[in-house]
This record gives C-alpha cells, structure tokens and sequence, in this order.
C-alpha cells in the first residue's frame, strides 16, 4: 500500500519593508557658520562666486578707507549725506557729530543710518542704527584711537573735543555715536568679480 506523500503546510513570513520616511530638503541657507562672522547671499548674476567678508573687513580693520559717507534721514523723510570721521574698531564704526549739525539732529529723530566706503578693489554699503556713546571709558578709548590716526582728540564731559574738526562737524564738542552692522552689501571693482550681501548678528543691549 503506497502511501501519499502529506504536503506540509508552510507558513510564509511577509518581508518587511523598512520604512522611510521622506525628509523635506533643507533650505539653502548661508555657509557662514554662527559665530565665525556674517551670513551671506550671492547677488551675483553673471556666474561669480560670493565674496568674501575677510576681503573687506582686512580694509577695514587696517584703516585705509578714505572716507566713510553717512547717509541720515531729514525729517520730512528726505535723505541726506555726508562725510564723517569714522573708525571701524571690533566690528563697529564709531564716528562724531555736533548735536546742531544737521545729521545730529537727523539721528535723534531717527537713529537708523547708512555708511559708504569705498575700498580698493570692492565698494561697501553697510546698514545699521546709531547709538551715541557717552560712557568714560569708551570716549578715552576712541579718543586715543582718533589720536593715533593724527586727530588730537580728548573727552569732555560726555563728548569729544579737540582744536579743530571738519567744518561740517560743527563747534565742539562731538558726540561718539556707535554703529553695529544690521547688512552690508559689496560689489567687486576689481578681481574677483561678484556682488554679495552679508547679514549680521545683532546682539540686544550691547552698544559698545
């Protein structure tokens, strides 16, 4: 007697697929990272690469800017311009003004401002809001800074004085105002091309 083979049954274990789970793409954000200086946007339309910051903060630093161009806002929203006597120190600018001058009293209406600098090589906008500095050891500090750039400069009460200043300054003695960078903005004018704008880190309460 044969007997039939018993099929037996077999139970199939289903492969389990690992799950994924689709990600958004990041946006493209800046290269800058925090802390190491500003972030930045190419504005470049014929190909260049972003420029660098160092290139213009190397300028800077160094003081050979031949002037820095103060643009303020008139009351009645007009703009008006004009050259002061600025110093980058720490990533600010620090420049003076008489309080009857027509900037000065631009600024005490409306603090927010714009400077131009043109350096060798690539000219600079830069944005920001001024504060006037009136503590002693910042005057003494920027007082010695002027100095030592061939403006004799020393503090008085809560200002600065000295023989003599730009006729557009005023009589003394000038207020220090302080400008931390909001944006700035480059344009090549020499090798290596490229237009960019670089945004910055504002800190709140830090006016020095």
């Amino acid at each position: 007697m044969t007997t039939k083979p018993t099929a037996r049954k077999s139970t199939a274990k289903k492969a389990t697929a690992p799950k994924i789970t689709a990600r958004k793409a990041a946006p493209k954000r800046a290269t800058t990272p925090k802390g190491k200086g500003p972030t930045e946007k190419n504005l470049d339309i014929y190909g260049s690469a972003p420029l660098l910051w160092s290139r213009a903060l190397k300028q800077l630093e160094a003081g050979t800017a031949a002037s820095y161009w103060l643009a303020t806002t008139k009351p009645d929203g007009r703009p008006h311009v004009a050259v002061v006597g600025a110093l980058w120190v720490d990533g600010k600018i620090y420049f003076t003004s008489g309080t009857r001058t027509r900037k000065g009293r631009n600024l005490a209406a409306n603090p927010a401002c714009v400077f131009s600098v043109s350096l060798a090589g690539i000219d600079l906008v830069v944005e920001g809001s001024a504060v006037r500095i009136t503590d002693r050891p910042t005057l003494l500090r920027l007082a010695q800074r002027y100095a030592a750039q061939g403006w004799p400069a020393s503090v008085r009460g809560e200002a600065l004085t000295a023989k003599y200043s730009a006729p557009s300054a005023g009589p003394p003695p000038w207020n220090l105002y302080l400008v931390r960078p909001t944006t700035a903005f480059g344009v090549a004018t020499a090798e290596p091309w490229g237009a960019t704008r670089w945004q910055f880190e504002t800190r709140g309460g830090d006016q020095t």
